[in-house]
């Protein structure tokens, strides 16, 4: 890797930014954690204004900038998923299920073949 593609943030101004943005988020998180007592909706808005605040803060730096383009970017490629269907998904989970079923069959005739020759053919215990 070249030295030159690792992505720093190179600026006093970005560095101050991207501060403010992650304290902003931790602000938020603690909050919500700090006041349980709180209700839930109260908690969840100090929580979501947090991150929101720390987007807009992050938005003005560069890292700010290539961070959310790229969330924005994986974003669109996972609504171009191709997801599989109600009928595909079943099909594969049962397939899932059958093949743990069996190789759990398989495991305990193995287990209780190898008790049975180490128990009572070597050992002699009954």
């Amino acid at each position: 890797m070249n030295k030159t593609d690792v992505e720093t943030v190179s600026t006093l101004k970005d560095k101050v930014l991207v501060g403010l943005a992650l304290a902003l988020v931790l602000v938020g998180a603690v909050g919500f954690s700090f006041w349980s007592d709180k209700p839930m909706a109260l908690r969840f808005a100090l929580f979501l204004g947090g991150v929101v605040l720390g987007l807009v803060v992050a938005w003005f730096s560069e890292p700010g900038k290539r961070f959310i383009s790229f969330a924005r970017e994986g974003y669109d490629e996972a609504k171009r998923v191709t997801w599989p269907t109600r009928k595909e998904t079943l099909n594969t989970t049962g397939v899932v299920f059958g093949f743990v079923g069996l190789m759990a069959l398989i495991l305990f005739v193995v287990d209780k073949g190898l008790e049975k020759v180490l128990y009572d053919w070597v050992l002699g215990w009954k």
